[in-house]
């Protein structure tokens, strides 16, 4: 939560702001999983996003699957 907000920009892009640009692309979900783990830079702008590889990938998978939810709060 020190780079990513629900609702608004922080370092990255909100998490609702991730959720509207992935909205009914069904490969996003591998693809946002391999972005947590290893990391990636040029999508929402030049600031590298930094690989999580200590992140096991059920937890990857359950916080990619809550953001492209669009991060509800229950």
């Amino acid at each position: 939560m020190g780079c990513h907000a629900v609702d608004r920009k922080l370092v990255g892009p909100s998490f609702k702001d991730v959720a509207a640009k992935y909205k009914g692309d069904g490969a996003a979900e591998a693809r946002l999983e391999k972005k947590v783990r290893d990391g990636g830079v040029g999508v929402w702008g030049a600031i590298p996003m930094p690989s999580h590889p200590a992140m096991s990938a059920a937890d990857i998978h359950s916080v990619v699957g809550w953001v492209l939810a669009g991060a509800p709060s229950k």
